[in-house]
């Protein structure tokens, strides 16, 4: 029992840990993701504690994910894993049955699950976890309570100011299609040979005031059945590229994707998921750096879900374009936020409190264009890894307090 109680500590510790960091290194994302399951079940009221219920829920399972891996205050984290798990199990499982929102949001945007599989993740993160409470009382201190328990709050907030960071700026790590060094254009690209969603369709048919379900393959040949309606059903999910709605047009409707992302060029894109909420400041500003870039030989847009005014666009060369919302949501945390392209490649991706101006960029071209970046997984595992160094660390603090 010691060993397995040993074991489902270190596991459930480090996923509790994945799951707080995917969640807290994107604030934003969490908050759309509790937006939507507060909408599906008829809560939009409530829509605008969703941020802090973000961070709450990012910080509670960092800390006790840290707690669990270090053995620091070992018997409440035991009482929280196992609360964790027998309140979300239930409820994915509800969630799994009735599937309002497709994927759970769980890893946030590093690892998308769905829902039947987020609830067999539960069920096996419960069966690791009740071995750790049942042996709580076992597990050895390595520092006296009062100490501990400071270590973790402070943790927490620095936890807290952590995801308030990556609210303000842009996410440290970005684990979207659209991240730095991602191209769009090869991310929107179905392979050859993928698998496509494979449907069965029912044709309906009635005969003397009978209706009767054929087959594409045994519908009836007799005049006297005549057809009344017909049923498709997806049977097998197929291939569905990282980006399926990257969709960019003008006002006048024409669809300049292919242009853009085809363009060999650098393309500077001034990008605001609602024109009326952003500051009206910084649209101004961005609209003036991106007329100045257009003018070094730049390609310069304005990409919004709003309804663009003509009137910031006039006296200058950039040209508004339409997108989605949700799109829009997705390519950048910030409103407004800057992209740098070419050929369909983000060379860099600017929060507006960090974008700086035109002749910086221009000086630092070069660099944004060959500029190696890390794979997003590599990242979250260092990131694993720190995480799992400072429980170490505050594990060996806290028994150097004691002692």
């Amino acid at each position: 029992m010691k060993q397995i109680a040993h074991i489902g500590r270190i596991i459930a510790g480090i996923v509790f840990i994945f799951s707080g960091l995917s969640k807290g290194v994107d604030p934003e994302g969490s908050m759309y993701k509790f937006i939507d399951y507060f909408t599906a079940f008829g809560l939009d009221s409530i829509n605008n504690l969703a941020l802090v219920m973000g961070i709450v829920l990012s910080t509670a399972e960092f800390i006790i994910g840290v707690a669990a891996l270090s053995g620091i205050r070992i018997k409440e984290a035991a009482w929280a894993l196992l609360v964790f798990m027998a309140g979300f199990t239930p409820l994915t499982l509800v969630l799994a049955i009735n599937n309002p929102v497709s994927d759970c949001g769980c890893f946030g945007d590093a690892i998308h699950l769905s829902n039947w599989q987020t609830f067999y993740k539960n069920v096996l993160i419960t069966a690791l976890v009740v071995p750790v409470f049942i042996y709580r009382k076992r597990f050895r201190s390595p520092g006296k309570a009062l100490h501990e328990s400071l270590v973790l709050i402070t943790l927490s907030f620095l936890f807290i100011l952590f995801s308030l960071i990556n609210l303000k700026y842009l996410p440290l790590i970005d684990f979207r299609p659209y991240a730095e060094g991602e191209n769009i254009k090869e991310n929107m690209t179905i392979p050859e040979g993928a698998p496509i969603d494979e449907y069965e369709t029912v044709l309906i048919y009635e005969k003397d005031g009978i209706r009767k379900e054929f087959t594409i393959e045994n519908y009836p040949d007799d005049p006297d059945w005549t057809f009344v309606d017909q049923k498709s059903t997806l049977i097998s999910k197929g291939y569905e590229p990282p980006i399926h709605d990257f969709i960019l047009i003008t006002k006048e409707g024409f669809d300049l994707t292919d242009m853009i992302l085809s363009d060999p060029g650098y393309t500077i894109m001034l990008i605001s998921k609602s024109l009326e909420d952003a500051p009206a400041e910084e649209l101004e500003n961005g609209i003036k750096t991106c007329n100045e870039l257009f003018n070094q030989g730049f390609s310069s847009y304005l990409l919004s879900s709003s309804s663009i005014d003509e009137m910031l666009l006039a006296g200058g060369g950039t040209l508004g374009l339409s997108g989605d919302e949700t799109m829009i949501k997705t390519i950048i945390r910030s409103n407004p936020g800057f992209l740098l392209l070419s050929e369909g490649r983000v060379l860099k991706k600017w929060s507006y409190r960090s974008f700086p101006g035109p002749e910086e960029i221009i000086v630092n071209i070069e660099q944004y264009a060959s500029k190696k970046h890390l794979n997003i997984y590599i990242k979250l595992l260092l990131a694993i890894g720190m995480a799992s160094l400072i429980s170490l660390c505050l594990y060996l603090l806290v028994k150097k307090l004691k002692n």
